[in-house]
């Protein structure tokens, strides 16, 4: 094993929130891979799926709207550092987002700082700052953020809420540094949003179609990126720590500080979509992809939402989509690679790669059980 690849200093006593979960699992995985002396202790509502084997993980399960189990369970840990992945799914109702993003959040920070936690690092969005109208072109962190009314989806408005709660958490008290990530566009293996709904589109025969001229770039994020990001900032954060009281310049500083986490490759929408139908299986030509109108497409939509609503049921095209599909959508880096030393470690191409083949993987062995 080179220098480059030896294991790491060990984290000490490290909470994963979320850690069964898409992310969390896979922050779970490179810890252990890269810190093999850290103790990981991963809390979350069910523990029984995306399991990591090693011995030194240890899993509970537990809500974090529970304050007081919450906190009698910190206090029994007493982690050295906290990574906070746990959120509802995106689809969940708007009180169950309120529950688990804001009032949980601020559960887990006030366990955390009552149980002497050095590092706290939260799981925000990419789209904290992004408005019904302003596209979003080389964003930084200086962009403000956008919640309430302004914020076109409910549950970002409660990860700006909860963004906002950690990073005033900072230093109070003194020996309590937080920071936060913001993944945008979170794909990879085990992903249940993003890359599922684009190659079950192949498979209806919708790649066929394209909404828009396909002239917005958009960021993609591979997983292991985002849990790099994350693995970063509780390794700057630890060494803050070891140097109170004194204070990081302003350039330097990570503690009470945002950072866009992305693979820094940002891509035309409908060529990453393609990107994924081609690795399951698609060779359609581009001269027979069929280009609708972003106005057409939105009218559609909405026709499509009233009929499907009056169903009880979801249709396969949205006005979100649409809007989403047509939006210019990327952020800056450099925040993260100056203070973080962040680099992505997986480009987009093997991203991809990887997660439609974990894909068809699991399907592989679901037909082969199907058949035993």
């Amino acid at each position: 094993m080179s220098s480059a690849q030896a294991p790491a200093p060990s984290l000490g006593k490290l909470l994963i929130t979320g850690g069964c979960g898409f992310l969390g699992h896979h922050i779970v995985n490179l810890v252990v891979e890269r810190h093999p002396s850290t103790r990981i202790h991963v809390l979350d509502l069910h523990t029984n799926s995306n399991r990591n084997p090693s011995s030194i993980v240890s899993y509970h399960n537990g809500d974090i709207t529970d304050a007081a189990a919450l906190g009698s369970l910190v206090s029994r840990i007493k982690p050295d550092a906290i990574i906070h992945t746990a959120s509802p799914h995106f689809n969940a109702k708007n009180d169950i987002h309120y529950r688990v993003n804001v009032d949980g959040t601020k559960n887990l920070l006030k366990a955390a700082q009552d149980a002497g936690v050095k590092a706290f690092v939260y799981t925000s969005s990419a789209s904290v700052i992004l408005d019904h109208k302003t596209e979003l072109v080389n964003a930084d962190e200086t962009w403000p953020l956008v919640a309430g009314d302004a914020q076109p989806e409910y549950y970002t408005t409660t990860k700006a809420y909860a963004e906002t709660a950690v990073l005033s958490a900072n230093r109070s008290p003194a020996n309590f540094l937080t920071s936060a990530i913001r993944p945008a566009g979170i794909f990879g293996e085990g992903d249940v949003q993003l890359l599922p709904k684009m190659v079950t589109a192949f498979r209806k025969n919708q790649s066929k179609f394209q909404v828009g001229a396909n002239d917005n770039l958009f960021d993609f994020t591979y997983v292991k990126n985002v849990a790099h990001g994350h693995l970063l900032a509780v390794q700057a954060l630890l060494h803050t720590h070891r140097m109170l009281p004194t204070i990081p310049l302003d350039t330097e500083k990570v503690d009470g500080e945002a950072f866009f986490i992305t693979n820094g490759q940002p891509v035309y929408f409908w060529d990453f979509a393609r990107a994924v139908w081609h690795e399951a299986g698609d060779r359609l030509p581009l001269s027979s992809v069929w280009h609708l109108g972003q106005d057409f497409a939105f009218l559609i939509g909405g026709t499509l939402e009233w009929i499907f609503w009056c169903l009880g049921k979801t249709p396969n095209l949205t006005r979100q989509q649409v809007k989403y599909s047509t939006m210019t959508k990327y952020h800056s880096i450099e925040k993260a690679r100056r203070r973080l030393g962040y680099s992505p470690i997986v480009d987009l191409d093997d991203g991809v790669r990887r997660g439609v083949q974990f894909i068809l993987e699991e399907e592989k062995r679901a037909q082969q059980k199907k058949g035993q």
